[in-house]
């Protein structure tokens, strides 16, 4: 059999053999699209760099890394809380890494993985697609991902129905008698985002409503994102009744927006978000929101990680469906 070397990953990746030494260094300097084709050949030639890389790879380091889209953003919060309890408890650290919405950033940080600074990476709802992931996956790196679902053998996943819960708010704004209902969507490449969306356009066709794009609008899963989203809904169209937002973040926004516009809530204006923050119970009225188990999250998915690291007892299952739920508070009318 023959045993690849780098000019033939450089060959079969069409770039220079300098080119695949920086990705394997976990360089800055190589662009997205050209580390996948790189790591794309690496796979398909069952490449292996050299024994100090072989040596590299079977040293531990006793660290995780969990790479969040926006450090900033709440959610993030009680997931990291849990990844962190579960891995303290079982003698690894952490190190967090942001990647400020950036997918450039998120291969960045995969990057700890190929040079062995970390020994499993979770990536928490990630910008990349599913076959961006998978390639290092297939290439024997650990990573587990939280947030949404892959189909990989080699990659635990914890995650929520975002198609569900979406519906189950849709359906309980038309409950209450809304008929016009806004959505506000996080940034363009979330995977959670595009799916609350699909929950959102699928409980309207089930009501009989039409779905109508200029009642949706993006709101970069930002508190001041949201805020500048409804005001631009609200710039053109008056008669929706009801917001969904994509998270509480945007749902904070929207109270922001509304008490600039003078419009009450929930008298004129019925809200609810997702992810049940604490900020969410502080505001008047109280936010309607979807709860998903974040903390459980982050520590299954530590729990599991860990486990395929060392004893891999849990080798046939792994992905990990969490249930998520609607609390109906002040803000849509629907509270004792």
């Amino acid at each position: 059999m023959k045993v690849s070397k780098i000019i033939d990953v450089a060959k079969k990746a069409d770039v220079s053999p300098a080119t695949v030494s920086r990705v394997l260094n976990g360089s800055n300097l190589v662009n997205a699209k050209t580390k996948a084709k790189v790591m794309q050949a690496i796979r398909e030639l069952d490449y292996i760099p050299n024994n100090m890389g072989k040596q590299l790879r079977s040293r531990k380091t006793m660290t995780l890394a969990v790479v969040v889209s926006d450090i900033r953003v709440s959610y993030y919060a009680e997931i990291i809380k849990g990844i962190e309890n579960m891995a303290n408890s079982l003698h690894y650290k952490v190190l967090i890494c942001d990647a400020q919405n950036q997918k450039a950033k998120e291969f960045e940080f995969l990057s700890l993985l190929m040079n062995r600074t970390v020994d499993a990476l979770i990536l928490v709802t990630p910008n990349l697609s599913d076959e961006e992931i998978a390639v290092y996956a297939d290439n024997g790196y650990t990573i587990g991902l939280i947030g949404r679902k892959i189909e990989h053998p080699q990659m635990p996943c914890s995650f929520t129905d975002n198609v569900k819960l979406a519906r189950e708010v849709i359906v309980h704004f038309v409950e209450q008698g809304h008929r016009k209902i806004a959505f506000l969507c996080g940034y363009a490449d979330a995977m959670d985002s595009q799916a609350r969306l699909e929950g959102y356009m699928k409980a309207l066709q089930e009501a009989g409503i039409p779905y109508e794009d200029d009642l949706v609008d993006n709101g970069d899963f930002s508190e001041e994102g949201g805020c500048e989203a409804f005001k631009r809904l609200r710039s053109h169209r008056s008669d929706f009744t009801a917001v969904f937002a994509a998270n509480d973040e945007m749902a904070l926004g929207v109270y922001k927006a509304c008490a600039e516009l003078g419009i009450s809530i929930p008298d004129q204006l019925a809200v609810a978000g997702v992810d049940n923050i604490r900020l969410t119970n502080y505001v008047r009225p109280r936010i309607s929101s979807v709860e998903q188990p974040l903390y459980a999250m982050g520590a299954v998915m530590t729990e599991k990680l860990i486990d395929q690291m060392n004893d891999n007892v849990w080798a046939d299952k792994r992905s990990f469906k969490v249930d998520a739920r609607l609390v109906v508070k002040e803000s849509s009318k629907g509270a004792e």
